[in-house]
């Protein structure tokens, strides 16, 4: 960042601090001792770092795991005297009130086990089969945002002609109060009606370009998630780093009993949002006494 201080005049040596939205700052001028993707992913894991249980770990869930109704941040909890088999995460806002949503109880070590199995899932079908995935990874992109992108650029091509249009129409107003054809009090309430419709038309031009960038980008998402996998390759055991490489959030959904035993749905979004998951799990192939026969 540059420009953060300046001087007032030559004469005057005193140093003052600029606003922040004066400073400029210069982007990739020098070689990157890391990448960004590696950058990216440690903020993460700093922004959503917690802190430590009574057994003196740190969960490498902490920070990913979401209510699918409330759209709130899990919690975990644990009993102490029972050991990790009772740990479990329930729903943030049905901590503080059970009136505003359900618990969407999840033990963590179900949660690790399906999340586990389907990262090593889909590193196992990108190194296999490449080619494939890119295929039918774009070919499922082009599906959910090709109507979207499409109808983003008609409204954006009509809204640059009308701003095009209103350019013109406003010489022609000029032109006519010069002329005397209309009076400087209609000149002034039209031309102001002109400008305002030109700067909503502008601000909503700048939101359709950003929106189709952003949607024209995910192509070069799905190349540098193949990338990471390559690197990546297999994982043995989940840790805060290896989760955030590769996973953006995990949505736990409420727990089903309407078929006379329990399912929960859990969606796993992959990093750039180039994969998601949708997984539902059976309690029957959970127990817990199962588990410790």
């Amino acid at each position: 960042m540059n420009f953060k201080t300046r001087q007032k005049s030559y004469k005057c040596h005193k140093t003052l601090t600029n606003p922040i939205e004066d400073r400029v700052v210069f982007e990739n001028t020098h070689e990157p001792i890391i990448s960004q993707q590696d950058f990216d992913v440690v903020q993460e894991i700093r922004k959503n770092r917690r802190r430590k249980q009574k057994t003196n770990e740190i969960n490498p869930f902490s920070g990913i795991v979401y209510c699918a109704d409330c759209g709130k941040l899990m919690y975990i909890c644990r009993h102490s005297k029972e050991g990790k088999s009772t740990e479990h995460f329930k729903c943030g806002s049905y901590s503080y009130d059970s009136k505003v949503c359900s618990a969407h109880y999840i033990r963590t070590v179900v949660l690790e086990q399906v999340v586990l199995a389907e990262m090593n899932s889909i590193l196992d079908t990108v190194t296999k089969n490449e080619e494939e995935f890119v295929k039918t990874t774009i070919d499922s992109r082009n599906a959910e945002y090709l109507s979207e992108v499409k109808n983003a650029k008609k409204l954006l091509t009509k809204s640059e002609k009308r701003i095009a249009e209103l350019d013109r129409l406003f010489t022609r107003l000029y032109e006519d109060n010069v002329s005397g054809k209309i009076s400087d009090s209609r000149f002034e309430v039209m031309s102001k009606n002109y400008e305002n419709e030109q700067e909503q038309l502008r601000i909503k031009v700048a939101e359709l370009t950003k929106f189709i960038e952003d949607k024209e980008q995910k192509c070069s998402d799905i190349h540098d998630f193949i990338e990471l996998v390559k690197k990546i390759k297999h994982i043995d055991e989940l840790t805060p780093k290896s989760l955030r490489e590769m996973i953006e959030k995990i949505i736990v959904h409420e727990p089903d009993k309407s078929s006379g035993h329990r399912t929960q749905e859990i969606e796993i979004i992959f990093r750039f949002n180039v994969v998601k998951s949708r997984i539902v799990l059976d309690g029957r192939d959970f127990d817990r006494r199962k588990k410790a026969a």
